[in-house]
This record gives structure tokens, sequence and C-alpha cells, in this order.
């Protein structure tokens, strides 16, 4: 039988070509295997038994949150389960393990509106009040970018990957590879958002097509994720926002507005590329936060007295 090492390489580039799995989710798997290999300290896989892994899953649970050992038990339980399927393992330990754990739930961290306003209107102020052609053109394309994450709520890494033709702003609509390479297609339902695009557009399109990337700087390459993390803490430094900003914390902004506003989760759930019901209703404890805050501050029992 081949060693440890040999299998999880033979696993890796099988989820690779036949899978489809995109390099973000093969570099995770590697390194989750590559973990639990050294654990083992055994090149025969047949050594594996079911006080083994809970012996390893416990110790996962000594040194990382509840989501991090579920993605780890995850890569190896999908390991298991393909040297099973190839029959190079008669006896699965992982059938045997019972594996029952409460994730704590964490909120999804928002903007409130007002700041989301704020920024906006500073990146605005900058673009008009620039004093040289490369501010106001730097400007141009972080208002792009700030404005299109709000407008549809996209993962930094859609923005960033976003090729020139993924853009067609005569119909307002987008098309995005999310994980696993899985295409939706959103619109943007904003004109002035539409405006700006076609505005930056216009002005960067030698560097757009220098590189082939809808966001680029003017040097002609395309814009990292670290980059926009800059761009957002420039303009809150700027606005003196007391408050750290994520990209990604306008995508959670984006859902939970639109879920208040009464849009229907399934809508909601197509639009952030979620595979699962399920991801997406983490933005209902968001609401109820929000509605619980409602209910305390403005239901008119709060003015009776009694």
């Amino acid at each position: 039988m081949d060693n440890m090492q040999t299998l999880i390489k033979n696993y890796l580039e099988y989820c690779g070509k036949q899978k489809c799995l995109d390099e973000k989710t093969l570099k995770a798997y590697k390194i989750d295997l590559k973990q639990f290999s050294d654990y083992l300290c055994s090149s025969d896989i047949t050594n594996v038994s079911t006080s083994i892994l809970e012996d390893h899953i416990g110790e996962l649970h000594n040194k990382y949150k509840p989501k991090t050992v579920k993605r780890k038990i995850a890569s190896a339980k999908a390991f298991f389960h393909y040297l099973e399927y190839k029959e190079i393992l008669d006896r699965n330990p992982f059938n045997k393990l019972q594996l029952k754990f409460r994730e704590p739930v964490i909120l999804p961290k928002t903007i409130p509106l007002h700041t989301v306003e704020t920024i906006l209107s500073t990146i605005y102020e900058q673009l008009n009040c620039a004093k040289t052609i490369y501010q106001k053109r730097n400007s141009l394309r972080d208002a792009a970018v700030i404005e299109l994450l709000f407008a549809t709520g996209m993962r930094i890494s859609e923005l960033c990957a976003l090729k020139v033709n993924d853009i067609n702003l005569y119909d307002g609509s987008i098309l995005i590879y999310g994980k696993g390479d899985k295409e939706r297609r959103l619109q943007i339902g904003n004109p002035s958002v539409i405006s700006i695009l076609n505005k930056y557009e216009v002005d960067f399109h030698s560097e757009i097509m220098n590189c082939n990337h809808f966001f680029a700087n003017q040097s002609g390459r395309s814009l990292t994720d670290q980059t926009v993390r800059r761009m957002i803490n420039k303009y809150t430094a700027l606005a003196a926002i007391d408050l750290h900003i994520t990209p990604h914390m306008f995508r959670h902004t984006f859902a939970t507005s639109l879920l208040e506003a009464d849009v229907d989760i399934r809508y909601i759930q197509e639009m952030l590329g979620h595979s699962s019901i399920n991801i997406t209703e983490i933005y209902t404890h968001v609401a109820l936060a929000k509605q619980r805050s409602i209910l305390a501050t403005k239901h008119p029992r709060n003015n009776f007295n009694i």
C-alpha cells in the first residue's frame, strides 16, 4: 500500500481534477491533512482507528475554535471517504464516530448605513477636491470599488477577480465567479453606481486592457484585496470613523439591509452565492437583534405610566 504522503497527494489531485475544487480549498485540505498525518506519526493508513481519531479531534478542540475544528474534521472525513471509495481501505474509522458539537453563533458584523453613506461621501469629496490627476483618478477608482462592493454584496476575492467581459454596464449586469467556480449573475439596481462605474471604465480603459481585470491600479496591474483593505482604512481615517471596517462587512451590510427590508431570504441567498440557505440564515439573527432594539425603544408600551 502507498504511504500516507502519496495517498494525500493522489487525493488532492483527485479533488483538483475530478471534483474541480478551487485553489483555496485545495490549500486548506493540504494543510489539514498534513497536520493529521503529522499527528499520526505513521505512514500506514490502516493503523488509524476510531480511538485515534477521537484523540486527534480532542487535541484540535484544545488548539482551535469550533469552526476551524469542524473544517479540519471535514477534511479528514472526506479523505477517508475517498480511500473507501477507491477501495484502499476496507473499513472507514469515521463510520463508527459520532460527531456532535455546537458552534457558537457569531453574528456577522455590519456597518451602520449612515457610516456607509459617510464613507461614500468622503470618497466623492476627495474626487471633487483632488489637486492632481493622479489623486483624481485614484478617487474615481476607489468610488467605483466601494460602490460596487455595497451595491452587490460580492466577496472581495470576487471583485478583484472580475474580468473586463464580466461586467456589462449597458444593462447593468455582472457575471460573478464565486467559490468552487460557481457562476451567478447580478444586476446593479442603482443608476448612480452604474454612472461611476462607466466613468471609471472610460478613464482606466488602457490599464483595464493591460491586465484584463476590471479593477486596476494606475500602473496597469489588477487590484489585490490588500489594496482594497488599505483603501477602506484610508477613507475611514479621513472621515474620522471609529470603527474597523473590512471589505466583507459591506457584504454583511448588503444582506442584512435587504433582509430588514423584507426581501425573501432565498433571493438574498442567490445574490450572495450561498450554496445552502442555512448559511444565509445567519443574517436572520442580525435582523432579530434589530427587531429587539426597535421593540425595546419604540414600542408604545414603554411610555405607559402605570
